[in-house]
């Protein structure tokens, strides 16, 4: 079983930066992909970005040069740095893990930006 943890949501105006943080802990294998979906309200969850335990990342056509991803493989850490955020990008963003076949989620964070 894994368990993911995140934070650092909240509300800030167009054009701002947050910072989000998901600790995983549990079975996870050495290799694994980590990554960041996000729900907007009435919308299917969508992917952000991912990144492997290598390093390779892979983002969003809509967040591309203004998002970024990045780990701690020694802490079992996932980050999103998100920058220059628009009112599009509030939805609530989950964490994942696919490690040992399957696919594990956090129990999402709110990011609000307004106009």
């Amino acid at each position: 079983q894994v368990q993911l943890v995140e934070s650092g949501g909240g509300l800030v105006q167009t054009g701002g930066s947050l910072k989000l943080s998901c600790a995983a802990s549990g079975s996870i294998f050495r290799f694994n992909t980590m990554g960041w979906y996000q729900q907007a309200p009435d919308k299917q969850r969508e992917l952000v970005a991912t990144i492997t335990s290598s390093g390779s990342t892979n983002y969003a056509d809509s967040v591309k040069g203004r998002f970024t991803i990045s780990r701690d493989n020694a802490q079992n850490t996932v980050y999103l740095q998100m920058n220059s955020l628009r009112p599009e990008d509030t939805a609530v963003y989950y964490c994942t893990v696919y490690t040992g076949g399957r696919s594990y989620w956090g129990q999402g964070t709110q990011v609000t930006v307004s106009s």
